[in-house]
């Protein structure tokens, strides 16, 4: 990607080879910027839904009222053009064009849903309404309340190669302090300036396989490794009043978790017939609390898969008698989530949440369980500028290792999960040729190469460098490990390396990956 002083060379679109890393997922289809709605070659669900005028509202969550665009059976694949709405708000003018071409982005560099929506006639009041832009609602075949819908994040691709961090007046963490300059009364859409809000500008561009976003003071340049996540998901409340996409609420919404990128599972209790999700708000990158306001807001494609766990399932997280309050796992953690305009009250609720999760879930002493939590977890910060303040534990799945029975589904094979120096290994050979791949032996390099459809990876011996398609990747983990005369890959390989999600479910003590 080329820069020219600092900013996005934006007249010829910029094409992106395949076997590239994109926030450490490895991306196997050939990306264009912009990626327009029109350009639908890379989606990969089984319905797909464009942020069109007809699919989103702006500024409001959807409610019990609200008309469902689409209804999937439970287990569909959904990809969603999410759009960002930094470049379309009042206090940047509401032109995306002339916003964005300050900084060298030319008009068809420019998503054209988010010039759509800008130019549209939709009330949308700064002052009073939330900023976001949520494409939805999908109703889901079946579902009722008291059920939970299973959301698995399989897929997030950027649609442009830049994004926008905000600090805006009366927000943020230090809302009396930044920004440091003055709001007018004269500001308005027709004088944004006067707004005296502050948006800093972030493209993003790869080096050695590895995506960054990029903050620039007249040359000095602080670079950040992108991880990007869908801010808002959720399910519509049971109310029909109007309900703004600021505060995060007990069935999602803006819940402004960063772990929740692809591989990531959500769980959202169901309130109303169909359950009818939602997204929007995406991200590239944010860090815990998310400070200033903003994240590193940019607008990305996200493919979801939405599955129905009727009331008893055994794979509702126990949390408690009725599961009411979203939750998350990845393949690392367990994530019980607290939300309170007190943020003294949200780690109250999160660690409640935790209590709960670890007793009812594993049968254990909850007095045991809160000592093991002071010791064992780690309690992050999601945000602290919704209103509704966000805390999330992160409890170690490896933890509970000697009760814990770990399972990973690829193609028609269950694999055995094994841990090591607390990671995740599956036999190398069996789980790639299982998801179709030639494995073959290299001993002129030392490598195990893994081919499908063309596409190679490939696995050096005592390093953690992976090769795919020619570009190299480097892993936290290590290639494999021999573990009684058998080769074992680490789980996280999959991702990071070979392209695929695996996303995880809990069931009892049984916790099962499954690979898409």
């Amino acid at each position: 990607m080329k820069k020219r002083h600092g900013f996005i060379a934006a007249a010829v679109a910029v094409s992106l080879l395949a076997a590239q890393t994109f926030a450490g997922a490895y991306y196997t289809q050939d990306l264009t910027f912009p990626l327009q709605s029109s350009d639908n070659e890379t989606v990969t669900g089984d319905y797909y839904v464009k942020s069109t005028l007809d699919n989103i509202s702006w500024g409001f969550l959807p409610n019990r009222d609200s008309e469902p665009i689409l209804t999937v059976p439970s287990g569909s694949t959904v990809t969603f053009d999410t759009v960002s709405h930094e470049g379309i708000l009042e206090d940047q003018g509401r032109d995306p064009v002339k916003y964005f071409g300050q900084y060298g982005v030319s008009s068809d560099m420019v998503l054209d849903d988010a010039k759509a929506i800008a130019a549209s006639d939709d009330p949308h009041d700064f002052l009073a309404d939330g900023p976001h832009v949520v494409t939805g609602p999908i109703a889901v075949e079946g579902a009722e309340p008291g059920d939970v819908l299973k959301v698995e994040v399989l897929d997030l691709a950027p649609r442009v190669p830049y994004g926008v961090i905000t600090n805006r007046h009366f927000k943020g963490a230090l809302p009396d302090e930044f920004p440091e300059k003055e709001r007018l009364e004269t500001a308005s859409v027709e004088n944004p300036e006067a707004y005296g809000d502050v948006s800093v500008f972030c493209p993003i561009h790869q080096e050695d396989g590895i995506w960054y976003g990029t903050v620039d003071d007249n040359g000095t340049e602080m670079k950040f490794p992108l991880s990007p996540f869908l801010g808002i998901m959720g399910v519509a409340p049971d109310t029909s009043e109007k309900v703004s996409t600021v505060p995060p609420i007990n069935v999602g919404g803006n819940l402004d978790i960063n772990e929740l990128g692809v591989g990531a599972t959500l769980y959202l209790p169901v309130e109303v017939e169909g359950a009818k999700f939602y997204t929007g708000d995406p991200h590239f990158v944010q860090g815990d609390g998310e400070v200033a306001l903003t994240a590193l807001e940019g607008s990305l494609r996200g493919t979801v898969r939405l599955t129905l766990l009727k009331a008893g399932d055994s794979s509702i997280p126990k949390t408690s008698e009725k599961f009411t309050q979203a939750f998350a796992e990845t393949e690392k953690y367990w994530i019980p989530i607290g939300l309170n305009e007190d943020l003294d009250e949200a780690m109250k609720q999160s660690i409640r949440e935790s209590v709960n999760f670890l007793s009812n879930q594993f049968n254990l002493d909850r007095a045991k369980v809160y000592a093991y939590l002071s010791a064992g977890v780690d309690y992050e910060v999601s945000q602290v500028v919704d209103k509704t303040k966000g805390i999330h534990a992160l409890i170690p799945k490896v933890d509970f290792r000697d009760i814990l029975t770990l399972k990973l589904n690829a193609g028609s094979k269950s694999i055995d999960v094994g841990i090591s120096s607390n990671q995740f290994y599956v036999p190398l050979r069996e789980t790639m040729e299982a998801l179709g791949y030639t494995v073959e032996w290299d001993g002129a390099t030392n490598s195990i190469v893994m081919t499908k459809d063309g596409k190679s990876v490939t696995a050096v011996v005592e390093s953690n460098i992976y090769n795919a398609d020619g570009q190299n990747i480097v892993l936290t983990s290590s290639p494999f490990i021999s573990e009684d005369g058998v080769t074992m890959l680490p789980v996280s390989a999959l991702s990071d390396a070979a392209g695929l999600s695996v996303n995880w479910t809990t069931s009892g003590s049984v916790v099962t990956g499954s690979v898409q």
